[in-house]
């Protein structure tokens, strides 16, 4: 393999770049017209123009990434996360192009695409599955007394879905057709598929994920856990490695499970498998991810193994180059996904210029980013900046040096969410391990993100109120409007 097209934008396609010309292997990156200057363009060996800025015009369009490899005679295809990474008709037709794609089959995709089929070969293998139908829903009448027998709550959710989509909480029977309808409707425009199915709600879950990887030669190993149960709409904030929560003896019957799942497909390369864990520290299994996913950097960190240079390796035919009893968990890392969105306004996405961008530095902070100061955000695609990771000796340290990485992390032009996971990392909920997916919802308001001025900060706002006195304007009354307000006053009257 002397040349990867990616399949892929932003800090993934500079992520899966590195590692490559690590390797020896040249570079194609693909990108939109929006996308005209973004680094991973500049960074690749050769790049091209592949449609507009909508991604149904250009990085969706697997027929002209495939007439690109062929052009430039690529020998494969790394999809990264999103866009195509789980697109089994993709991964056929670069298959029958001749073409090597960097991930799983387009069978393994297929029946882990759907959660029903997953929950189908799980169960065959013994994994642990939440109670719940078995099969897609049909008869309304006959789902209602399901859910009856299983005991609100319960959750139906999307069997193509993903992404929180298609996912319905329902409290109690009066309740049920209203909110079955409404799942089954947002499956079918969000996946164009309504088949939904409905199992018990896990009230107060952790959300646990095991890293596998599988070779052609029979070998498959799981690379330890990532707890990511710190979300905001149902998609992780803060990832960290290892879990708290679980013991060796845990990790091993979950990392077995996963194993087992990846076996169960067929599995080639790297993929997740996720779990939920119950107060009682019972786990589930919940779904398959059949690609990269967007934290892996953690478990990068914590094992010492780069798990691109492994996918392409597997990819290529050769055997993995570890067997589970090379693995081990070296300290403790920590994941925040630093998306443009505004945490004091529901987490919506934001836009605008990059105006000031500097990034934090130091021993054991690494940086996984696809944006650089000057840049536009565009609203095209998804917010998220950058992922901001650290490495310690454990996990106090590791809590400790991401919140200076947060505060060394300097961005105007957009808000972001580093505010939000220096709230999260501070908490005493986060810091004891006494959390669950409902972080967000039992502890945060815009108002936690407040902080009281500075003695510099209370001088500056006091002269900027007689001013506007003066000039016999309305004094802004918050802590946060001052802050800001008076910042920006600052700058302009001292520079």
């Amino acid at each position: 393999m002397n040349k990867i097209l990616v399949a892929n934008r932003g800090e993934i396609a500079l992520r899966v770049m590195r590692s490559a010309k690590e390797m020896g292997i040249k570079t194609v990156a693909v990108y939109s017209d929006v996308d005209r200057n973004s680094p991973h363009v500049r960074y690749a060996d050769e790049a091209v123009n592949i449609g507009p800025a909508p991604s149904n015009q250009s990085y969706l369009r697997g027929d002209k990434i495939i007439e690109v490899c062929k052009k430039l005679g690529v020998d494969g295809i790394h999809p990264g996360y999103g866009f195509l990474s789980e697109n089994a008709g993709f991964a056929r037709a670069v298959k029958e192009a001749g073409i090597t794609l960097i991930g799983p089959s387009a069978e393994s995709m297929e029946m882990m695409g759907s959660k029903l089929a997953a929950k189908a070969a799980a169960k065959a293998y013994n994994i642990p599955l939440v109670p719940g139908t078995e099969e897609a829903i049909s008869d309304h009448q006959e789902a209602r007394k399901i859910a009856q027998d299983i005991g609100f709550p319960v959750l139906i959710k999307a069997s193509a879905g993903g992404g929180g989509k298609g996912m319905r909480i329902v409290e109690n029977s009066e309740e049920f057709e209203e909110q079955l309808q409404l799942a089954i409707s947002e499956a079918t425009s969000a996946f164009g598929d309504g088949s939904v199915f409905i199992e018990r709600y896990v009230s107060s879950p952790r959300h646990i994920e095991i890293q596998v990887m599988a070779d052609t030669h029979g070998n498959c190993v799981y690379l330890f856990e990532r707890d990511c149960s710190i979300q905001r709409r149902h998609q992780k904030v803060v990832e960290e490695a290892p879990s708290m929560i679980l013991s060796p003896e845990m990790r091993k019957a979950m990392g077995e499970c996963a194993v087992r799942v990846a076996q169960a497909c067929n599995y080639l390369g790297a993929g997740t498998v996720e779990f939920l864990v119950d107060e009682k520290l019972n786990f589930y299994f919940l779904e398959m991810n059949t690609r990269l996913q967007v934290e892996h950097p953690v478990t990068e960190l914590i094992t010492g193994k780069d798990l691109v240079k492994e996918q392409i390796r597997v990819a290529r035919g050769e055997k993995l180059s570890f067997v589970q009893e090379d693995l081990t968990i070296n300290g403790h890392a920590i994941e925040i996904r630093v998306y443009a969105e505004d945490p004091a306004n529901n987490f919506l996405p934001d836009i605008g210029n990059l105006s000031v961008y500097q990034l934090p530095q130091g021993n054991g902070v690494r940086v996984d980013g696809g944006f650089e100061e000057g840049m536009d955000i565009p609203i095209y695609y998804d917010p998220m900046l950058s992922k901001l990771i650290v490495h310690a000796e454990n996990r106090n340290a590791a809590i400790q040096k991401m919140i200076r990485a947060i505060d060394d992390y300097n961005i105007t032009g957009v808000e972001t969410t580093l505010s939000f996971c220096r709230f999260a990392l501070q908490h005493e909920a986060f810091v004891s391990g006494k959390f669950d997916t409902n972080f967000v919802k039992l502890y945060f308001t815009p108002e936690k993100l407040q902080r009281p001025l500075s003695e510099e900060e209370t001088k500056v706002a006091a002269l900027f109120s007689s001013w506007l006195l003066a000039q016999d304007k309305p004094v802004v009354s918050t802590s946060e409007s001052v802050a800001t307000t008076t910042s920006k006053w600052k700058q302009r009257a001292f520079n």
